[in-house]
């Protein structure tokens, strides 16, 4: 450790902890939701594809 570097007290390093573990969690919300996302407008668009090559 370098002795002119000053230290964090305890408090601040368990705060920073914290945050960072929120974040990964909402990190893996957020993939799972843009996935479910994708999923959903890609069959709705080869739904509505099909529904309009009927039409033609």
């Amino acid at each position: 450790m370098n002795p002119n570097r000053p230290t964090r007290p305890a408090g601040r390093t368990a705060r920073i902890r914290r945050t960072r573990r929120w974040i990964a969690r909402r990190r893996t919300a957020l993939a799972s939701s843009a996935l479910r996302g994708a999923a959903y407008a890609t069959g709705a668009g080869i739904v509505g594809l099909g529904f309009y090559q009927q039409q033609l």
